[in-house]
């Protein structure tokens, strides 16, 4: 059985249990929904004794999968106050499955100023040591600092500056496969500011001197299975754009039919588009030489990540993607990749949230604190948090609590979340899910932009939101989503399982493990006092037309309130 290490930062016990039966057939959301309702009560405070941060991996983690070893990070938010979890890829998760470790589970607070570390050793042994020499370190300073003591070959998750100073924006930080720096994140939801309460700078995994080797129920017909899936994740037309892209190319896609956020969400077309496309940012790789199809994990076969360099050709950020391009640029009307590329390591650095920290950014431009497109004055704000400025504090709160005391009319949050960088007017299913995800306003809880749908129009939305619910929500517990939309199909996923686990399944039962989580994570948010109201998108959307396109979004209410009763 698994291994789970629990550590309670008050008393500096750190035990090793056995993950248990009932938690077997479980990972990454799911397992974090399930840990999540039977141990945290709903109504504790974020930052308090009674929350807990879990970090997790995948049910299929300690295979060879490809891209089965995404890391998940759980708790209460400090963002939206309800159930949060947040992934990532990085090297985070092959490390702890290779010493068996499924689950550490940080919890309590500690009754001193002190800080610690993790580390888990080469046999597998889990110990806190001192931190305090480390504390005021960025992620990229840390993780220099923690890889010339440990050695090159360790797993870093740690926290910059933000975390210290619980900014509910603020992030985990994972090493990147292929650069070995601190740029892949658990960003959503402040769960760096989690970690921070607990008074953890950084978790050290050594690799394994023995690698764990999974028993499998019928290794013949896993192995058939697993073949099968990555032929088909490794060549996947309708994929190609990711492998040889990434994600920024999906810039072109939503800035054509205005679903891209622009200037804080205002529904125009971008009129700069040509500058920040996929086209553009392979122009800029090839210019600063820089590179794309990279793996940000090991022994993925898709290589949608990148490494994007400055125009003297060192190294800038590694994984450069849509969700910030499109919100810490079109959405602050800022139109230089190079910029943006600053931006994206900044907030790595110092542990943001590039999503939450774009539209806050934006928000503070509608104010008139900065004028849009002046991306150096949006870094001088980035400045200001990581100086501890009365300004910096009220930005590292978030973009709602800025925009609120701004006094700005559209602020795009749900759940007190940052919305990811679709405009829901023009890409109404994604705004239904936007709507009514128990996690907020995610681009991981269930895009519908290939749904074979109108998207403008309002028809058949709630359920096509509610079927990618279920299959994000299942994904998640398992893989990368790309890897799921380039290879699950009834005769790879179901055979996946049966050959690790045993049992019959077929793919309604797969994604039973989707439905099952988000029904318990619904129950925790009404626990701790989310109502149906809370499941709606900030009024501006539902009054203000879309210049592009005319529309509003028009689901009913009816239609919101049901869509998650599975």
């Amino acid at each position: 059985m698994a291994k789970v290490i629990r550590v309670n930062v008050r008393t500096k016990a750190v035990m090793e249990e056995e993950l248990k039966e009932e938690y077997r057939l479980l990972g990454g959301r799911s397992l974090i929904s399930k840990v999540m309702t039977d141990e945290v009560d709903p109504t504790c405070d974020p930052l308090g004794a009674g929350n807990k941060l879990i970090i997790c991996t995948t049910l299929l983690a300690g295979t060879n999968v490809t891209a089965a070893h995404r890391i998940s990070i759980g708790g209460k938010s400090p963002l939206t106050g309800g159930i949060k979890e947040s992934n990532s890829g990085g090297t985070s998760a092959t490390l702890l499955a290779r010493h068996n470790i499924k689950m550490i589970i940080l919890e309590d607070l500690p009754d001193t100023e002190s800080w610690h570390l993790l580390k888990i050793g080469k046999d597998g042994t889990a110990q806190l040591l001192p931190a305090d020499e480390h504390v005021g370190l960025n992620n990229y300073a840390l993780a220099d600092k923690l890889k010339g003591k440990y050695g090159n070959r360790i797993g870093i998750i740690s926290i910059g500056r933000a975390g210290e100073m619980l900014y509910k924006n603020s992030s985990l930080q994972h090493l990147d496969a292929s650069t070995g720096y601190p740029s892949c994140a658990s960003a959503r939801g402040g769960m760096g500011a989690v970690m921070g309460s607990k008074k953890i700078k950084a978790i050290v995994i050594e690799r394994a001197e023995i690698p764990h080797k999974l028993t499998y129920a019928d290794k013949e017909r896993f192995e058939a299975a697993r073949k099968k899936f990555t032929d088909l994740a490794a060549n996947n037309e309708g994929m190609r754009w990711a492998r040889e892209i990434g994600t920024p190319a999906l810039v072109g896609v939503t800035g054509s039919i205005a679903v891209l956020p622009v200037r804080n969400f205002s529904g125009e077309f971008y009129d700069k588009l040509d500058s920040i496309d996929g086209e553009r940012f392979m122009g800029k790789l090839q210019e600063n030489g820089g590179k794309s199809g990279e793996p940000c994990m090991p022994g993925c076969v898709i290589h949608c990540s990148n490494h994007y360099n400055d125009k003297n050709g060192n190294h800038l950020t590694s994984g450069l993607e849509y969700e910030t391009i499109a919100l810490c640029g079109s959405n602050c009307d800022i139109d230089d990749l190079d910029v943006i590329a600053r931006i994206d390591r900044t907030c790595d650095n110092f542990g943001l949230d590039t999503i939450e920290t774009g539209a806050t950014l934006a928000v503070c431009m509608e104010a008139g604190k900065i004028p849009w497109g002046d991306g150096e004055a949006a870094i001088r704000l980035i400045e200001e948090m990581m100086a501890g400025s009365e300004l910096g504090k009220l930005l590292g709160q978030g973009t709602q609590v800025t925009g609120t005391k701004l006094g700005v009319k559209r602020i795009p949050t749900v759940k007190g979340q940052a919305m990811a960088a679709y405009d829901s007017r023009n890409l109404k299913g994604t705004g239904v899910t936007f709507a009514t995800s128990p996690m907020g306003a995610d681009h991981t809880s269930g895009l519908t932009l290939e749904a074979p749908l109108d998207p403008l129009s309002p028809l058949g939305q709630a359920a096509v939101s509610a079927m990618m619910q279920s299959v994000s929500a299942t994904a998640d517990s398992m893989m990368c989503l790309f890897a799921w939309f380039s290879a699950a199909t009834p005769d790879t996923i179901p055979e996946l399982i049966a050959g690790a686990y045993g049992g019959e399944w077929d793919f309604d039962k797969i994604l039973d493990i989707g439905r099952q989580s988000i029904l318990r994570e619904k129950a925790f948010n009404a626990a701790a006092g989310f109502r149906k109201e809370h499941d709606r998108l900030p009024d501006f959307f539902l009054t203000e037309k879309s210049p592009a396109t005319g529309a509003v979004f028009d689901i009913k209410t009816i239609e919101l309130d049901g869509v998650l009763n599975f």
